[in-house]
């Protein structure tokens, strides 16, 4: 078990950071082609990242560890959730550790270090990014903790990996009322917490809407593209993690080489549909006013509160 699982372990991370990137340039390439453009190609955040990493890093003055820390922060954070997350397979070495509650503390530990970055420029923008950014998490986290909650009081564990292999073995679980209303509200957190339309649009520099990159616009150079990387590495791994928690069918459940590779082929095109989906529905979305934000955010929490007690009555009931 522990080659085959260190091994599932490997190829998810490699996964994940090779494809972060290409997920990006596949939504923009979406993005583009239903726009009516012709896109920059999949492969362009890999060059802009190659750009960024030839250029010179530069340090506003004034800023102290905060500003330094928090793009590599960003990343390891990012990585770590690439670890724990059951994007493959569903026994691991670490499947004891990728409990609810940690992973939800190393999203919240990422917006953090951005938000205090933000903060450490003492600029205006970076000040405004950083409010915005917390006030979107503290509805954000509550949400993506209740929703997943409400999926692990019929698996008896807020453990990730039991989680999906309880609704392997019973499918049903994601079709009753408490499943379907948990994927709306994780949806919802999804796209907030990877700065999605309608609550954030990554591809504008506006002061009336920016939220993100407001809080980056002081990075450079390998610095900005650490903050990049970071941001597609968390996409990715959101996007596998709704995958898993509702379309897990594929994930290995055994010891099994084969059933582990093909599971990560499985996930590879599960991410990439729910990313072009993703990018489809942004061409017919607006941005959301800043002050109507909170009251989409707070329509999903309360939605996954109710999936919390239909889950918890129906289990009661069983």
């Amino acid at each position: 078990m522990n080659t085959v699982g260190y091994t599932a372990i490997a190829l998810q991370v490699g996964a994940v950071a090779a494809g972060a990137p290409l997920l990006t340039g596949l939504m923009r390439q979406t993005r583009a082609l239903l726009e009516g453009r012709a896109g920059a190609g999949l492969l362009q955040p890999w060059r802009d990242m190659r750009k960024l990493l030839r250029k010179e890093p530069i340090t506003p003055v004034g800023t102290g560890p905060a500003f330094r820390w928090a793009p590599p922060l960003l990343v390891a954070t990012s990585l770590v959730l690439a670890v724990l997350v059951p994007l493959v397979s569903t026994v691991t070495p670490v499947h004891a550790r990728a409990d609810l509650i940690v992973v939800v503390a190393l999203l919240a530990l990422g917006t953090l270090a951005l938000a205090l970055a933000g903060l450490d420029t003492g600029t205006a923008f970076g000040g405004m990014g950083a409010s915005r950014e917390m006030t979107i998490a503290a509805l954000v986290e509550p949400t993506i903790l209740m929703s997943v909650f409400a999926l692990s009081i019929p698996a008896g564990s807020t453990n990730l990996p039991v989680i999906v292999a309880g609704a392997v073995d019973q499918p049903a679980r994601l079709t009753s009322p408490a499943g379907l209303l948990a994927i709306a509200a994780l949806s919802v957190a999804v796209l907030a917490e990877s700065g999605r339309l309608p609550v954030d649009n990554p591809s504008t520099h506006l002061e009336l809407t920016m939220v993100h990159e407001a809080m980056v616009l002081e990075y450079a150079g390998p610095d900005l593209a650490l903050v990049e990387f970071g941001a597609q590495l968390r996409l990715a791994v959101l996007l596998g993690l709704l995958a898993s928690l509702f379309a897990p069918w594929g994930i290995a459940t055994s010891a099994s080489l084969t059933a582990v590779l093909l599971a990560l082929l499985l996930v590879v095109l599960k991410v990439a549909l729910l990313g072009m989906a993703l990018a489809a529905a942004e061409v017919f979305w607006a941005k959301l006013r800043l002050f109507r934000v909170p009251e989409l955010l707070a329509g999903s929490f309360l939605l996954a509160l109710l999936a919390v007690t239909a889950s918890y009555f129906l289990g009661g009931e069983r």
